[in-house]
């Protein structure tokens, strides 16, 4: 039988950053993926300034045949009103990856054992260990597979019950030349869309023959109408090609304030979407993840070996430190047509105001520049 230190499920940017760090002091990490890579996944694609400082990416050695797209400007605005806000800024504050490259090269960095197309299809208690598949021990087991990742089910995550999700399709794919032509979109220039009704956003973003569109709500509801009329008017406006791809990627998580799962328990950890960490104004996931990746190696190390749940409880103070109280599974309360009528009115009134969109909607709600970035 296999055996390691900490067994990791998920090979994403949360599971891939916790075996770099465990690996660097000196324990035998290995990751567990039912996918092979690289692989595609769900998502528009940047990275903040705050994300490489904590990975101590060398963006020299990542830029070498990989998209790697400064981003100094975004258009913001509403969906279907004519008046956009442009934002510019000096020098770069975010940079386009594409997922398909960014999360392959975390894993082959992070120097851990790897084990690529096989779920996990069983977790049994074994005494003080676990044991995985009937063949790999551990007595620690982290939970990285996203929103749907089976030790966060094993947890008691009553995946599309219990749960407010945040549902998104988004397509990335590489233009041919006469798509480049007819593509109006700069490539240093995310473009980002509320809905109408404030329940979601869409975004368009080029990074060089790549172009990524997609759109994210509240819930699943009529989603796939939401994007295609998303996208129609994109093409009647000219700003993307007529000719796109018609088959959206799905995707689905949680935000953070809302998300009711439980972290920790005798020897296992959630990480990443499947610990439900997503920014809430944003949905951003990459960072959360990556944060949550180094708090939880800080408390790993710090259990030296014990992993009962008392012991793990540190990553959950730490991480709350971090990003806030959880509402413990409460929604707000929900106010009446009326209140909710004029909070629309004004926000609209806010998203065509320049002061507004660059210093909350993009440097507070998608940059966080009001949070330095997490040491590593």
């Amino acid at each position: 039988m296999e055996t390691c230190d900490v067994l990791i499920v998920g090979g994403g940017p949360a599971g891939s950053t916790l075996a770099w760090k465990l690996r660097a002091a000196g324990l035998d990490a290995l990751i567990l993926d039912k996918k092979t890579f690289p692989r595609d996944k769900t998502c528009a694609g940047w990275i903040t300034p705050a994300v490489v400082a904590t990975l101590k990416l060398d963006t020299a050695d990542y830029a070498q045949g990989r998209v790697f797209q400064p981003i100094r400007r975004f258009i913001t605005g509403t969906i279907g009103d004519a008046v956009q806000v442009h934002t510019h800024y000096t020098a770069p504050v975010s940079y386009g990856i594409r997922r398909f490259e960014f999360d392959d090269y975390l894993l082959q960095r992070c120097g851990a054992r790897v084990v690529l197309g096989e779920p996990l299809k069983s977790l049994k208690h074994d005494g003080d260990d676990w044991i995985v598949n009937d063949r790999i021990r551990a007595p620690l087991v982290v939970g990285a597979g996203g929103h749907f990742c089976p030790v966060a089910r094993y947890l008691g995550a009553n995946l599309g019950a219990d749960e407010q999700i945040i549902a998104a399709q988004e397509i990335e794919f590489e233009m041919s030349a006469a798509q480049q032509h007819d593509c109006k979109v700069a490539e240093d220039r995310p473009e980002l869309y509320f809905c109408d009704d404030l329940k979601g956003y869409g975004w368009i973003f080029r990074k060089g023959n790549f172009l990524n569109i997609g759109l994210g709500r509240e819930d699943n509801h009529k989603l796939a109408e939401h994007v295609s009329a998303f996208c129609d008017g994109l093409k009647q406006q000219g700003r993307i090609p007529s000719d796109i791809p018609g088959k959206f990627h799905g995707h689905a998580y949680l935000l953070y304030p809302l998300a009711p799962r439980q972290l920790v328990d005798d020897g296992l950890l959630l990480i990443g979407d499947a610990a439900g960490l997503a920014y809430p104004q944003s949905g951003e996931g990459i960072r959360p993840a990556i944060e949550s990746a180094i708090l939880a190696a800080d408390a790993i190390l710090a259990a030296q070996g014990n992993y009962r749940r008392t012991q793990l409880e540190p990553y959950v103070v730490h991480l709350t430190a971090r990003f806030g109280k959880r509402l413990h599974g409460e929604t707000p309360a929900a106010s009446g047509r009326v209140v909710q009528q004029l909070k629309q009115t004004l926000a609209h009134w806010l998203l065509r105001r320049e002061w507004f969109a660059r210093h909350v909607v993009i440097d507070r709600w998608f940059l966080h520049h009001q949070q330095p970035p997490l040491p590593s």
